[in-house]
């Protein structure tokens, strides 16, 4: 009895912070410009043979699709988008709207470092052929390069932050598919 007069509070509560933020369009794939601000990076970089691609669909989502291979020590394709002010914030929340393989992806987050290989980065699970969305803070996105955690280096700086990207290094070889509708930020109204 206790725990259920617990729940109700709790609900309206996290009901009540969802609904304190706005959504504000960061991403679309509307416009016929929309493939042009997009490139595929593939392990093709160290040696490896992983073909990621994308395109922009006739229902205008980004869809990405190839198929990972861990040959010559290969494991990740990735679609990221080429540099662009994205006008995130501190408190900010990434989130995206899509249809996976129920593989978990990676979204990455873009930075001006100098550092090799260098993004922040957080997992981007997926349910087989169903649109779900998936909310990320900012706060929550981990530092890394080349796929590993990057020590001493604190929360992502929004003023840094010079694009965003999808990744597939689950370490499964083989075909993957992927379509995202939407990306927006979930902002404090102020």
């Amino acid at each position: 009895m206790h725990a259920t007069s617990l729940l109700l509070p709790l609900t309206v509560f996290l009901m009540q912070a969802v609904a304190d933020k706005l959504l504000l369009p960061l991403l679309d794939f509307t416009g016929p410009a929309a493939a042009e601000k997009w490139q595929a990076v593939n392990d093709g970089v160290m040696g490896g043979v992983s073909d990621g691609r994308f395109r922009i669909t006739e229902d205008k989502t980004l869809e990405f699709f190839g198929t990972l291979s861990l040959e010559n020590n290969g494991g990740f394709a990735s679609v990221r988008t080429k540099p662009t002010d994205l006008g995130i914030e501190a408190g900010d929340a990434v989130v995206v709207r899509l249809k996976g393989d129920g593989r978990e992806y990676v979204l990455n987050v873009y930075t001006t470092s100098r550092r090799m290989a260098f993004s922040y980065r957080a997992p981007l699970p997926t349910t087989k052929d169903e649109w779900t969305e998936v909310t990320i803070p900012l706060a929550d996105f981990i530092p890394t390069a080349f796929g590993r955690r990057v020590h001493g280096l604190g929360p992502v700086q929004p003023d840094q932050i010079n694009g965003l990207g999808f990744m597939l290094s689950d370490k499964k070889p083989g075909e993957f598919r992927m379509q995202v509708e939407w990306v927006k930020v979930a902002r404090a109204e102020k």
